[in-house]
C-alpha cells in the first residue's frame, strides 16, 4: 500500500506491504513499520523505530530514533516522540501462561496509548497502557506515565506527576492575574477546575 514514490524509505527500512505511509514521509535507517499500520503525511520516522500493527500516527509527526510504539497506540498530528521512548501495550506483561506455555496473541489483549495532537513524549520516557496523553502536553525525559495526562499537562518523574502547563510552543506558561500565558507568543489560557484551555 506504501507509495516509495510519495514516501522516502531507506532501503534498509522494513516496512509491511499493507501499512499506510503518506506523502512526504521519510522512513530511515532499520526502521519497522508492521502491517496495516498507517503513518500520515510529512511524518519522520527515525533509525531503528518500531510501529507496531495498526498502529495509526497522524500527519506531522516525528519518532526519533529507537523509538517503540506497540499497537494499538493512536497518535493524532503533530506528535513527537523522543528517542528511546516506548509506548506499551499489555497491562500484565507476561512470556508464559500459568501452566508455562508460551503464549500466544490469544492469551492477551493488547491495550493502547492514546496521544493528542501537538503533544510531546521525551527521551527514554515510557507511556505505560491503557494511557491518554492529552493534546499539546509534555512529558519529561525519563518519565513514566501510568496515569492520563490532561491536555497541555506538562509532566515530570516516576512515577509521572503534574507540575504545570505548556503551551503550543512548548515552553512552561507562567501564571498571571488573569490566568496562563505562553512566554513565547503570548497566547493565554484559562484554568477551569484543573482543566487548561486556550482563552483565543
Amino acid at each position: 500500500m506504501t507509495d516509495t514514490r510519495a514516501a522516502d524509505v531507506h532501503p534498509s527500512a522494513d516496512v509491511a506491504d499493507s501499512a499506510d505511509i503518506g506523502a512526504g514521509t521519510r522512513v530511515w535507517h532499520l526502521a519497522q513499520v508492521r502491517e496495516n499500520a498507517v503513518v500520515g503525511a510529512d511524518c519522520t520516522i527515525g533509525r531503528g523505530a518500531y510501529i507496531g500493527p495498526g498502529v495509526t500516527i497522524g500527519a506531522a509527526c516525528k519518532l526519533q530514533n529507537y523509538a517503540l510504539v506497540y499497537e494499538p497506540a493512536v497518535l493524532g498530528d503533530g506528535v513527537f516522540i523522543g528517542p528511546a521512548a516506548v509506548l506499551t501495550n499489555d497491562e500484565f506483561p507476561r512470556a508464559a501462561n500459568p501452566d508455562l506455555t508460551v503464549k500466544t496473541a490469544d492469551d492477551w489483549h493488547a491495550v493502547g496509548v492514546e496521544i493528542g495532537d501537538g503533544a510531546s513524549i521525551g527521551a527514554r520516557a515510557v507511556c505505560v497502557a491503557p494511557v491518554r496523553i492529552g493534546a499539546w502536553a509534555l512529558v519529561a525525559a525519563g518519565a513514566v506515565v501510568t496515569k492520563d495526562v490532561p491536555d497541555y499537562g506538562l509532566v515530570v518523574g516516576v512515577p509521572a506527576r503534574l507540575i504545570g502547563w505548556v503551551g503550543r510552543a512548548g515552553k512552561p506558561l507562567r501564571a498571571d492575574a488573569d490566568g496562563w500565558v505562553c512566554p513565547d507568543t503570548g497566547e493565554r489560557y484559562i484554568e477551569t477546575d484543573g482543566v487548561l484551555a486556550p482563552a483565543f
